[in-house]
């Protein structure tokens, strides 16, 4: 069983390579195993994720101004999209 084996940091670290394409499908596959018994690398991959997400629909919003801090009427729009996702 050590071969599916991963330790928590190990996990989160196939995860963010997950992200850019950069894992292999046997990382993919203990990364699965890994997220059976562990609910905290599991949620951080579904936070993650959902980041990631909210940046890349923000592209166009963040890369057409020179200033690529968000309005406050940005970040409470991103906040309830995190919230919806989370509850």
């Amino acid at each position: 069983m050590k071969l599916f084996s991963l330790t928590c940091d190990e996990a989160t670290t196939i995860c963010d390579k997950s992200q850019y394409g950069e894992s292999t499908l046997w990382e993919k596959i203990k990364l699965n195993i890994h997220f059976t018994k562990c609910k905290v690398c599991r949620l951080y991959t579904k936070q993650n994720n959902l980041i990631s997400r909210i940046i890349n629909g923000n592209k166009e919003t963040l890369c057409g101004k020179e200033n690529t801090c968000f309005s406050s009427q940005e970040k409470d729009r991103l906040k309830k999209e995190m919230e919806n996702f989370i509850s």
